[in-house]
């Protein structure tokens, strides 16, 4: 696709400096774009180096001055360039049309211009809505709710009753609605627990490759609006995830915990139940989070603390041997001390 930098500073809402007629057809990085491509610069260090760039544009923060090169200015140089590519690289949309090989249950209300892949199986009472792509081999469980502009990759399960917003993406190998981990013990033996209760997920949200969001006991678990998760992300029952929180790679979250909006947990997070985490909060790579954190902590280690309690506390990590050391040695002059003045009082 080609635009007119004119086309591209009305579609960022920016200010362009130089030529509104120059055409562009192409997104590339700052060291490797060419005269057809556009760029951005973020931060100090592109800007630095603003002129040496081949690239036809380049997307600069409004408070950038002096180059001659073709700019646009914008609030967020990296959210502008990457509506830019958006348009500039549309995803691939497949012909709508129910493959003859799909299974169906009864009382399927399909809205209008879906896409249903070859091996997809629909249950009964199942509802969706218009624009749907269904990829290769989805299950959907009876009495499933999903809306529209949505897109399912293959290998994904929604089981019973779950219930899926519009514009919503979910990739690959995802199983949503399956049941938590709930077991009731005697002392010598555990008993599953039934969990009747499903998943819903608001409009606006993405669900990486792998997740596994399991259903509530009672009630939802539910992934509210805007809400971005990595590949192997584990949401358990009764779990609430606040509006544009982002999970990443790994993370796992324990039954009825509460994640507040805006939340970011890095890898490997691990997120203990039953309790909260407040808004804004941002939990460190492989951190592990026993209590509830209020809104606006960063936190990280295990068990989490203030992050740059956190820093101070891993510089003195390597030096225990020698720490250590040095309390032996103060250990043994006390010790000497203490048998002279003992020697002295006799």
């Amino acid at each position: 696709m080609e635009m007119s930098l004119a086309k591209v500073a009305e579609v960022v809402e920016g200010e362009l400096k130089g030529d509104p007629a120059k055409n562009i057809n192409g997104a590339a990085p700052f060291d490797s774009a060419t005269q057809d491509d556009i760029t951005f610069a973020g931060n100090v260090k592109f800007l630095k180096k603003i002129d040496e760039t081949d690239a036809g544009a380049v997307i600069v923060p409004w408070d950038f001055k002096g180059s001659f090169r073709n700019i646009i200015k914008v609030d967020n140089p990296h959210v502008a360039f990457t509506r830019i590519m958006t348009l500039l690289y549309p995803p691939l949309k497949p012909e709508p049309g129910i493959s003859s090989s799909t299974s169906i249950g009864k009382n399927f209300i399909c809205g209008k211009d879906n896409f249903i892949a070859p091996f997809v199986v629909i249950g009964n009472n199942v509802t969706i809505g218009d624009r749907v792509i269904l990829h290769s081999n989805i299950v959907i469980g009876e009495k499933v709710v999903i809306g529209d502009d949505v897109e399912i990759f293959p290998n994904v399960s929604i089981l019973d009753r779950c219930i899926v917003g519009s514009r919503v993406t979910i990739h690959a190998g995802t199983v949503i609605g399956s049941d938590g981990f709930g077991f009731a013990s005697d002392g010598k033996t555990y008993y599953k627990i039934p969990h009747i209760g499903i998943v819903k997920i608001e409009d606006d949200v993405e669900i990486g490759a792998g997740n596994t969001i399991d259903r509530a006991t009672f009630g939802k678990t539910w992934v509210k609006r805007g809400v971005k998760t990595d590949n192997l992300v584990h949401i358990a029952h009764n779990v609430t995830v606040g509006e544009d929180t982002i999970l990443v790679a790994q993370t796992g979250i324990a039954g009825s915990t509460t994640i507040g909006k805006h939340v970011v947990a890095a890898g490997q997070v691990a997120i203990s139940g039953h309790i909260t985490v407040g808004d804004n909060v941002t939990i460190g790579g492989k951190a592990g989070v026993t209590k509830s954190v209020p809104s606006g902590e960063v936190v990280s280690g295990t068990p989490e603390m203030p992050h740059k309690l956190w820093l101070r506390v891993q510089q003195i990590i390597p030096r225990l041997p020698e720490l250590k050391k040095k309390l032996l040695d103060i250990e043994k002059r006390l010790k000497k001390i203490e048998e002279r003045e003992s020697g002295k009082n006799l």
